[in-house]
């Protein structure tokens, strides 16, 4: 097959049904959209040249910059799409998680800029918030900066309305599946793919997966997140369900050892919980049935995230003291305290106040006289042991209070006699007008 421009390569990727020895399904067919097997390796491809080509021939000629609010699969794509057409591009983020990401990324040239923000999603309704002010600023306009937008432009869905959707039902004869899974990130693949396929059966199912709270996925946001996510409408899903880490990693290392889909955890969460809802309606069926699910990218990206994770699966010892070990009961069961609380147990007692977020977040807003230990450093830090005294209270704080929570059920696992989380983290904190200081 030829080509006169990478670009024209993207889309058209296979629909490759799971062996049912696999899947353990007797009545559903389950297949898996290859989207990481698109040129620049995720499904993101689809998104970035989609929204950008309409803009390139104005771009070049007042050497504009591509500008995404992206640390991930769209700033990879977008960084190569600017490279292609002689023009720079800049990541803009609260924080870069994913190591090989980051690095990619500068070996494409790209900038990557981490602003100070509050959360650690692009929250428009945080008019303080620095990554919300950089989003505003680069819709007025007059902006030297092309702004593709991912999270609220509609050629975000328009992608998959044109080509992802199209695809699935082209590979199935012409029929919709019965049901469609995918994971929530953008949501833009969801919306555009439930559209194409409803557009044909009115009757598919379609189940939006998003990350369990206080487990960090790449790819997938929580059902907190997807809230702040202006392309995110829940009609587009007849339910809704969450993937945990440890669940997207099993998926993931299935899909490679058992099928020979070198998947990310992205996909491996889409497959966990695509076989794990259809499991219950596979039971009551006599005849045979379909389902879809997208595998986004693949897994080189994401080895430190699964050394992390998982370091014995690269031949590492796990880790003593993880918080991937607490279950999501014990950081139900995790002593908590709203921020009146907290507010009147500093006053009184003086806690040692630890804020779990990126050190651009701290520095924009914290609690004052609190000390900023990023959760990664954090989980270093228990490895050792308790890094402070028992005789000493603390307060965890951390966005939104889930990955607090689940540090401090395993701080009182490991001895701490009185240890809390701040309910609701310092986005709470904020709300209820309590007084935050900058750096």
């Amino acid at each position: 097959m030829r080509y006169d421009s990478i670009t024209e390569a993207i889309g058209n990727t296979p629909l490759v049904r799971i062996d049912p020895a696999v899947t353990g399904l007797a009545h559903i067919d389950l297949f898996a959209k290859l989207e990481m097997l698109n040129p620049f390796g995720s499904v993101k491809d689809r998104t970035a040249w989609h929204m950008a080509r309409p803009h390139l021939t104005d771009a070049v000629a007042h050497g504009s910059r591509i500008v995404e609010l992206s640390s991930g699969n769209t700033a990879k794509a977008l960084a190569v799409i600017a490279g292609m057409h002689g023009l720079s591009f800049k990541s803009v983020t609260n924080r870069m998680r994913v190591p090989e990401i980051k690095d990619l990324l500068l070996l494409l040239g790209a900038e990557i800029e981490e602003l100070p923000g509050q959360s650690e999603c692009l929250d428009p309704t945080a008019t303080d918030d620095p990554l919300t002010l950089f989003h505003r600023a680069l819709a007025e306009s007059g902006s030297e900066y092309l702004h593709t937008d991912q999270y609220f432009n509609p050629r975000n869905t328009e992608a998959h309305l044109n080509g992802t959707g199209p695809e699935i039902v082209k590979d199935l004869d012409g029929r919709a599946p019965d049901w469609f899974i995918a994971c929530v990130g953008t949501a833009g693949t969801s919306a555009g793919v439930a559209r194409v396929l409803r557009e044909h059966d009115p009757g598919v199912r379609v189940v939006g997966l998003v990350g369990a709270k206080s487990d960090f996925i790449p790819g997938i946001r929580t059902i907190d997140e997807v809230q702040e996510v202006g392309l995110f409408d829940p009609e587009t899903y007849d339910s809704m369900a969450s993937v945990s880490a440890d669940e997207a990693i099993e998926g993931m290392l299935t899909l490679i050892r058992r099928c020979g889909i070198l998947a990310g955890p992205t996909g491996g969460g889409a497959y966990s919980g695509a076989v794990r809802h259809l499991r219950e309606a596979d039971a009551r069926l006599t005849e045979r049935r379909t389902a879809v699910f997208v595998v986004c990218d693949r897994v080189e990206s994401y080895l430190s995230y699964v050394k992390q994770r998982r370091p014995d699966l690269l031949g590492r010892p796990r880790r003593k003291h993880s918080p991937a070990d607490v279950t999501a009961a014990e950081a139900l069961s995790a002593p908590a305290v709203g921020v009146a609380q907290a507010r009147r147990w500093i006053a009184a007692e003086g806690p040692l106040v630890v804020d779990l977020r990126s050190p651009f977040a701290y520095a924009a807003l914290h609690i004052d006289g609190s000390v900023n230990i990023v959760d990664e450093l954090f989980e270093e830090l228990l490895r050792g042991g308790l890094p402070f005294s028992r005789s000493r209270p603390v307060l965890l704080a951390c966005p939104v209070g889930e990955k607090s929570a689940r540090y401090a059920a395993l701080l009182r696992r490991m001895g701490h006699p009185d240890v809390r989380s701040l309910a609701g983290g310092i986005v709470a904190w904020r709300d209820a007008g309590a007084p935050l200081v900058r750096d």
